[in-house]
């Protein structure tokens, strides 16, 4: 699916707090600027990762896989509703590896703005390799927003995320 990026505020969503917050702070930023917000959620069918041995009746199907993928993204967009519901974004599910993805959506965009974790998530793989790859490749400013607590007010997000340098 092709979405008009030029000029819009891009946000890397994988389901996790520190992508909330990137989108939190996108949203809140989107209307400084009067620019789209588009969430984007990168997915690729698990088959590519199963081992050639392992059973196939345990694996899910790629619509399965798209499902999942496009709950997640959805699920996302809710809470940022439910925490700001004046915010107004595009969601974007789009099938291949992360860093590609995110980079292709970028390439018109005011800034790409990614979650950065303060913890380890054992439920979401780690974005550390997306990030890097999207701070060294991006045609645009690539923002890193830490991880909000839940209970977060508006005034609590980062007045400018800056990423460190990979």
């Amino acid at each position: 699916m092709e979405v008009p990026s030029h000029g819009a505020l891009i946000v890397g969503v994988d389901g996790s707090a520190a992508a909330l917050a990137a989108l939190r702070w996108s949203a809140a930023k989107a209307r400084l600027f009067d620019a789209p917000v588009v969430a984007v959620h990168a997915w690729l069918p698990s088959g590519l990762y199963r081992a050639p041995y392992a059973p196939a009746a345990d694996a899910p199907t790629v619509e399965q896989d798209r499902h999942w993928a496009l709950r997640t993204l959805e699920e996302t967009v809710a809470q940022l509703h439910q925490l700001d519901p004046a915010a107004v974004v595009v969601s974007v599910l789009d099938q291949g590896p992360p860093a590609a993805v995110l980079l292709h959506h970028a390439r018109h965009a005011l800034l790409l703005a990614l979650g950065r974790r303060t913890r380890q998530d054992a439920t979401v793989a780690p974005s550390a390799a997306v990030t890097r790859a999207c701070e060294r490749n991006a045609m645009c400013p690539v923002i890193t927003v830490p991880e909000l607590p839940q209970d977060a007010k508006a005034s609590d997000l980062p007045w400018l995320a800056l990423s460190a340098p990979a």
